[in-house]
């Protein structure tokens, strides 16, 4: 099954080489697209509600809010497809839902309720196009809502034909939730399954006995036990990862679907936070490919609009002049192209050549490197080789940033309010790379807000930041001596290594 990257965006820019050695004319070209680039990026922030500071504090805040959740999941819907009259298209409609009512204290009340008349529709973008079928192989899909906050919901899809027999529609099992486990869910949504086909009135007191289940911490597993007529009581264990990040994400799809050239060049449009549509024919390959190339982003977070799955009824949203990530089936392409979209095709230049050349190097290596590692994981295995490849990646780009981050000095004039215990020497940073190509890069993709947001919470955060890219920096500064974190092109000895990083626990 093959996926589309469609990029868009306003400006058209001039193509740019790496070379520190340029005629003036090369020269003047470079700068004129690099100022471009500059200029872009920085009309970004300028944007209503977009601004730099403003942003990342509600987004700071949505994190907090995960922390806070004390349930696995927020509700629980089935929706099927309905005509309104003969003739007439399927409208996609709530057919069982649990809790059966929100709850009076719920402070997003009202967003939730909005959220639940619009959920049908990510759950069958494609209802125009159905008719009653005999067979249809399951199939496992996800998309995000995000809240008036910023803050974001998953919602957990498993779209199948309901037990019966002749031709009959589908319908979805979704479970909304803000926590982040595509399996454990998926694991849900099997026992939901089975649960509905012995007797719909089976499901509700199973999800009830999810929901009042303690809410494990990251690396935990708990215990629910369920009745079941016929088979007497049940205990199923549900374990919530230590690391999530990779839990849900599907790489070996995204390499199937995007060559190795194309991928690039979207992971290029996304560190400068453009406008990026995604179309293919399934939604489970849809959603699939976003969120795989999301993951590639860590240890950076996309903080701008972000639908896997875009309903036809809200393909407007791809119109707006901020950056974003969207999903489209294919069957909405004939509407899509008769937008007003501009395209841009400088993608080639964006990353630092030398350092797209390592990653690609390692990324062609993939299944070699994969096998390398032994055991039977070979799906596990693939991924962590492409994480550690992007992970790599960003440390060779920004891995020095320790060194800039000092204490604050008692003076918060320029943070009325909380200012953070350290501070970012910035501009330091920035010259402290030696290579042109390099800081040209760095110049436009500091002032992208996910580079913001990542300082700034290692600003407020300094010391509790333990996550796998500040093991993989912590050993990338260990293994430079005094001025040599100013050179980056590490990458390449490492493969000649027999890619070391890649062992390393």
């Amino acid at each position: 099954m093959n996926i589309m990257a469609v990029r868009f965006i306003t400006f058209a820019f001039l193509a740019v080489t790496d070379e520190n050695t340029d005629s003036e004319s090369e020269t003047e070209d470079r700068g004129k697209a690099h100022r471009q680039r500059l200029s872009t990026v920085q009309s970004i922030l300028s944007q209503p509600g977009q601004g730099r500071y403003g942003k990342i504090h509600s987004s700071l805040d949505g994190n907090l809010k995960e922390l806070h959740q004390r349930q696995l999941f927020e509700y629980f819907l089935v929706v099927a497809l309905h005509k309104a009259k003969a003739g007439s298209p399927y409208i996609p409609e709530v057919a069982q839902h649990f809790p059966l009512k929100l709850e009076r204290s719920f402070k997003f009340m009202r967003e939730t309720e909005d959220q639940l008349r619009i959920i049908p529709q990510f759950c069958f973008p494609d209802a125009k196009d159905w008719e009653p079928v005999e067979n249809y192989p399951s199939e496992m899909f996800s998309f995000v809502l995000t809240g008036e906050d910023g803050s974001r919901r998953f919602g957990y899809c498993r779209r199948l034909l309901p037990s019966g027999k002749g031709k009959r529609l589908p319908e979805v099992y979704c479970i909304v939730s803000h926590l982040g486990c595509f399996h454990l869910f998926s694991k849900v949504l099997d026992e939901v399954e089975r649960r509905r086909a012995l007797s719909p009135a089976l499901v509700q007191p199973f999800m009830r006995a999810i929901m009042e289940a303690p809410f494990p911490a990251p690396g935990r597993t708990i215990t629910i036990k369920t009745f079941l007529p016929g088979s007497g009581t049940e205990m199923m264990e549900l374990c919530r990862p230590s690391d999530s990040r990779l839990e849900h994400v599907d790489f070996e799809c995204l390499f199937s679907c995007l060559s190795l050239r194309l991928l690039l060049r979207i992971f290029g449009s996304l560190l400068l936070e453009r406008r990026i549509i995604f179309t293919a024919d399934k939604l489970s390959t849809l959603s699939q490919c976003c969120h795989a190339v999301v993951a590639l982003l860590y240890p950076f977070t996309w903080q701008h609009t972000y639908i896997p799955v875009l309903p036809p009824a809200m393909l407007d949203i791809v119109c707006t002049p901020t950056p974003f990530i969207v999903g489209l089936l294919s069957s909405s392409l004939p509407q899509l192209t008769e937008l007003p979209l501009e395209e841009l095709d400088d993608e080639d230049s964006i990353l630092p050549s030398k350092l797209q050349s390592a990653l690609e190097t390692v990324l062609e290596r993939r299944r070699e490197l994969a096998s390398e590692r032994g055991g039977d994981n070979d799906f596990g295995h693939l991924s962590t080789v492409v994480s550690e490849a992007f992970v790599r990646f960003f440390v060779e780009l920004v891995g020095h940033y320790p060194l800039f981050i000092t204490e604050r000095e008692d003076d918060s004039s320029s943070f009325p309010s909380f200012p953070p215990p350290s501070l970012f020497q910035r501009e330091a940073f920035r010259k402290s790379v030696s290579s042109k190509s390099l800081r040209r890069f760095l110049d436009v993709f500091m002032e992208t807000q996910m580079f913001g947001l990542f300082i700034q919470e290692r600003e407020y955060h300094r010391q509790a930041m333990r996550g796998l890219f500040e093991v993989r920096v912590q050993e990338y500064l260990d293994s430079i001596h005094d001025n040599e974190h100013r050179r980056v092109n590490k990458f390449l000895k490492g493969l000649g290594n027999k890619m070391k990083f890649l062992s390393k626990k």
